[in-house]
């Protein structure tokens, strides 16, 4: 079974004796310094796709009770930063983005998975248990992230679920690769787009509306991580994250790793199924104006996610002294070029240090980063982090490329840290 590096979860970074602020304690420092103008605040309202405050129903089954529900019909939550800080996510620690509602009745032992469509020579259906041991099985680490991840921080406001900066996670993803299965198949050279149907049914209870069907290009679909999984971290798949079987395509927005898999189209054409026409997850093909009305004929379907990266400790509002050093910790990411360095700063910008960074498991998993910072001085600081990928492109320290639904925010992550003498 080909496998990545060790799937040991990483350790947090020592916690040096730094104080998170008390609730209390920590209004009354936002108030002094302003961090609640910056987005820092708790208690934020979170919008649902209708406009609508989402209503709290956590914890979610299975999940980690800190995960923030931003909607329930249909199920999407994201994960605090603090919450992501192991090398590998935690299954019940893993984000869920959902657009239907989660099939009942789900039974690994009669689920068969159909490959056909108009590029294929002949329509097959497997087993779980046919996947399991007709093909060869590995096991790769892989980045998963909602496109719209970081969607809140748009201005003026995207629609869509106001996600902040939770919507990713890495994990052990086991499975089949799907070049195997579409080779078994027998693709032909007209092959264009690989693209899926789930056993989610849609939000009005029509069962004969799809809820979402999205696809990549034939070449990504071949990659050797592309996967069709039934296991995450060595146990199977949550139900809110696919059980018993999905897609895992990492380097792309996540919403091409189709959950609840039952079925696989090989197109003579691009994919032209539910969320894959109009606006959803596309951008402008050129840049526009924040506010901008922008054509569907002038949309590009988005493919390779940015260059990102996360501080996951310490969390934002963290105090300690002046003769103490911060240990900071986090992740990186980015697609097919890898991540090349990750920095900090501690002045705005206006200066950058290196972070120690771990080298990624395999292609389209995340990266371990840490440091040790000094302060200069006692004060308010905001440590920011900044990533840069292989083809030499860093991400921008502000909320990049507006565009009407709130996609691709790659800006530079930061936290609020108070030093006191």
């Amino acid at each position: 079974m080909a496998r990545g590096k060790s799937e040991k979860n990483g350790k947090r970074p020592g916690r040096n004796k730094i104080e998170s602020i008390r609730p209390e304690g920590r209004r009354a420092f936002l108030q002094k310094t302003g961090l609640a103008a910056l987005g820092f605040a708790a208690g934020a309202a979170y919008l649902d796709d209708g406009g609508w405050p989402a209503q709290p129903v956590g914890p979610l089954p299975g999940k980690h009770p800190g995960l923030i529900v931003l909607n329930d019909k249909p199920i999407n939550a994201e994960t605090p930063p603090e919450l992501l800080a192991d090398s590998l996510t935690p299954n019940d620690r893993f984000f869920v983005r959902n657009n239907g509602v989660v099939p009942a009745n789900l039974d690994a032992t009669n689920w068969t998975l159909t490959v056909g469509g108009e590029a294929v020579r002949r329509e097959k259906s497997y087993t779980l248990t046919e996947l399991k041991t007709k093909f060869p099985v590995v096991t790769y680490h892989l980045t998963l992230e909602c496109g719209g991840n970081g969607r809140k921080e748009f201005n003026p406001p995207a629609t869509g679920n106001q996600w902040a900066t939770g919507a990713v996670g890495c994990a052990a993803w086991t499975g089949v690769r799907l070049r195997d299965v579409l080779q078994d198949v027998g693709i032909t050279d007209r092959a264009v787009y690989v693209a899926y149907y789930g056993k989610d049914t849609h939000l009005s209870g029509d069962p004969a509306k799809v809820v979402i069907s999205r696809g990549v290009p034939v070449a990504k679909a071949l990659e050797e991580e592309s996967l069709i999984a039934w296991s995450m971290n060595g146990k199977d798949l949550p139900v809110l994250n696919g059980y018993p079987l999905r897609l895992v395509i990492g380097g792309y927005p996540a919403s091409v790793s189709g959950k609840w898999l039952d079925r696989l189209v090989v197109r003579d054409r691009i994919h032209d199924g539910e969320k894959m026409l109009g606006q959803s997850y596309r951008v402008p093909c050129s840049p526009v104006p924040p506010g901008a009305k922008v054509a569907d004929e002038d949309m590009c379907i988005i493919e390779e996610m940015p260059v990102k990266s996360l501080i996951t400790f310490p969390k934002t509002g963290a105090m300690l002294r002046k003769s103490q050093t911060l240990p900071l910790g986090g992740h990186a990411w980015a697609a097919s070029s890898g991540v090349a360095r990750v920095e900090y700063s501690i002045d705005f910008g206006a200066t950058w240090q290196a972070c120690t960074l771990a080298p990624a498991a395999n292609r389209y998993a995340w990266q371990d980063f840490s440091a040790r910072i000094s302060f200069p001085s006692a004060g308010y600081f905001e440590v920011w982090a900044r990533a840069t990928d292989g083809a030499g492109v860093a991400q921008p320290m502000l909320v990049p490329g507006w565009n009407p639904r709130g996609y691709l925010n790659n800006a530079c992550h930061r936290i609020a840290v108070k030093v006191i003498a």
